[in-house]
């Protein structure tokens, strides 16, 4: 017999062994269709215990959800800081010397390391950071001391204050009234510091947050029980920094009528439909009724508004025969004669003798930003700054 080949027979099976100590090969699809067959089992047996504990399982998530329904929202925080700058801001700035020179202890000034005068150090503005807790209640300021801080404005400041108010959830007359000075505060910068340099003043930055703290301020007219005693006020004050916006003027036309027909709101509504109209003449000669922090507010647009009157003359009164008297320009631009004057020459529009104007639509031109800078154009409410002598009255 050889035993490069052995059959073995019979009745049942056949088995033949080629070259014996030779492993046998087995091709790849044999390895995955066993690997196949004895795993396909197994999913099938689990599929089915898993079955059998499916009603268990949906008991037991509706009972999670029943869970989750029933735990109670979670109450914010409550601020415990009594000063206007907690006691651990007040000594890492310190020792960090990020002192402002107002906040600086008298005497102090000149040390190495200045101390903070507690009565002064108003906490700053800091964006939230990874594992640092904002909410820790003695570096929250409760509402009635956040209305102290408010009187100490300062724009960084002013973002710390807000900050712990939406922390807090603040609400009430408190609210109110901090959100009230904040607004006027901002309305009144966005004039006061209109045309200064960037690095001292971004009117975007003081834009967006006017915007924000006015409509928040709105929204708690809406929802907060009344009367509230400074709505008009706010109300003509939004209207008028927005003039042209639909939004702002669909907003006051939905107010009640005693509220819209109020002599300050509907003298903006008339402001605002003149300048919707492009009719500076009309625009101007209504902003004189208009009280001192009303009149910042419209103060960003009395630029453009100048320009169109000027343009609208040019076309209208172009004529090298005509004189317009200077003094007459000045009373319809609401400035006086040596500003008027020099908002004429920017816009290269003749002024013979200081005296009498020469229209003309070709010689009209458009001036570079710095020929109008805003400083040069403030006396349209300059002339109400003995107001400024009581300002913390205008604004608190």
């Amino acid at each position: 017999m050889s035993f490069n080949s052995l059959t073995i027979e019979s009745s049942d099976k056949r088995l033949t062994m080629s070259n014996m100590g030779v492993p046998r090969h087995i091709s790849h699809s044999q390895k995955r269709n066993s690997a196949a067959g004895r795993g396909g089992r197994r999913p099938s047996q689990e599929m089915w215990r898993s079955r059998e504990h499916q009603p268990e399982r949906r008991v037991a998530r509706k009972e999670e959800q029943a869970d989750d329904l029933e735990t109670p929202v979670a109450t914010p925080p409550r601020g415990t800081c009594q000063s206007m700058c907690p006691k651990r801001e007040l000594q890492e700035r310190e020792s960090q010397r990020r002192l402002h020179r107002f906040e600086t202890l008298a005497g102090t000034e000149r040390d190495r390391r200045p101390r903070a005068d507690p009565l002064r150090t108003v906490k700053e503005y800091s964006r939230p950071a990874a594992g640092k807790d904002s909410t820790r209640p003695s570096d929250l300021r409760p509402p009635a001391v956040l209305l102290k801080t408010a009187y100490d404005f300062a724009f960084d400041r002013l973002r710390s204050v807000k900050q712990d108010m939406i922390i807090q959830r603040t609400t009430g007359p408190d609210c109110l009234a901090i959100l009230e000075r904040m607004v006027r505060f901002l309305v009144y910068a966005s004039f006061r510091l209109c045309g200064e340099p960037l690095r001292l003043y971004d009117p975007r930055i003081n834009d967006t947050h006017l915007q924000e703290s006015l409509s928040w301020l709105l929204q708690c007219y809406v929802t907060q029980p009344g009367p509230h005693g400074n709505q008009e006020e706010f109300q003509t004050l939004s209207l008028l920094y927005n003039l042209g916006s639909l939004r702002v003027l669909q907003h006051t036309l939905e107010l009640p009528k005693a509220l819209r027909s109020s002599p300050t709101v509907a003298l903006a509504l008339s402001i605002n439909r003149a300048f919707s109209e492009r009719n500076p003449v009309r625009l101007l000669r209504l902003a004189r009724g208009l009280g001192f922090l009303q009149r910042c507010a419209l103060h960003r647009h009395l630029a453009a508004c100048r320009r169109d009157l000027l343009l609208l003359y040019s076309h209208g009164l172009s004529s090298r025969n005509c004189r317009f008297p200077m003094r007459r320009l000045a009373q319809l631009l609401d400035l006086d004669v040596a500003l008027a004057g020099q908002l004429c020459r920017a816009h290269r529009v003749e002024v013979h003798q200081g005296e009498q104007v020469v229209f003309s639509k070709t010689g009209f031109t458009e001036p570079e930003p710095a020929q109008v800078r805003c400083p040069a154009r403030h006396n349209v409410v300059d002339e109400k700054e003995n107001d400024l002598a009581r300002l913390g009255s205008i604004i608190h």
